[in-house]
């Protein structure tokens, strides 16, 4: 009787492990950061050439509806830069921007596409705030916001759309960013009081518009007003 040859144990293959931590990455929720990151590829592949303005736009749309690393992927797979497009662990920002240095805590997203949103009146304004229009219209309006922090940022991106932002007189704003086919204009102006609430204003146009500016006669009269 033949006797059974024992069954040897084998180890994963070291090509094996990367897969499975791949499909672990991409079920971990996408944040914001790796959505700016995604953001920012696609704009410098638009930049270089590598796609076309109506590709960007569709991706650009899709990466800010991504609910997962693995939707996110996708959109960049074909590009240069997207050899490692997010930092490791999901808690971390991504490595081609570090987050400003008062942007963390709680967000806010506008979104407009082929329509119009409007943020106005006496409402709470987030630390950060991402507005994106696609053949659409953004009006942020800061005249009459309450400001909890003394700095926001505001991350514009109009394709094919256009984002106003508005801000009091005894505000402070800064920034800037980038238009291709487009504009992206930010009156900057620093407020006499040192302490004031500043807003940052970044991002970009594509065949759109941003528009960042002071009103004339609006101030806020309790400028952290709870």
């Amino acid at each position: 009787m033949d006797e059974q040859q024992p069954v040897p144990l084998t180890k994963p293959s070291a090509g094996s492990r990367p897969q499975a931590a791949q499909v672990a990455d991409d079920d971990i929720r996408a944040s914001d950061a790796d959505r700016d990151r995604v953001a920012d590829i696609l704009r410098e592949a638009l930049a270089e050439g590598r796609i076309d303005p109506d590709e960007h736009a569709e991706r650009i749309d899709g990466a800010y509806r991504a609910r997962t690393r693995g939707e996110l992927r996708p959109l960049v797979r074909d590009l240069p830069a997207a050899a490692r497009p997010f930092a490791g662990p999901a808690t971390a920002a991504g490595p081609h921007r570090p987050p400003h240095p008062r942007a963390t805590g709680p967000s806010e997203k506008v979104a407009a596409v082929f329509g119009g949103a409007v943020r106005r009146g006496r409402w709470r304004v987030g630390r950060r705030t991402r507005a994106f229009a696609l053949f659409g219209g953004i009006e942020i309006d800061l005249t009459e916001a309450v400001f909890e922090q003394r700095e926001i940022v505001i991350d514009a991106f109009a394709v094919f759309g256009g984002v106003e932002i508005k801000v009091a007189e005894n505000i402070s704003l800064r920034g800037g960013g980038a238009g291709v086919f487009g504009g992206f204009d930010v009156s900057a102006r620093e407020a006499e009081d040192p302490d004031a609430p500043v807003v940052v204003v970044g991002g970009f146009a594509l065949f759109g518009g941003v528009e960042a500016r002071s009103v004339a006669g609006k101030r806020l009269r309790n400028l952290r007003a709870g």
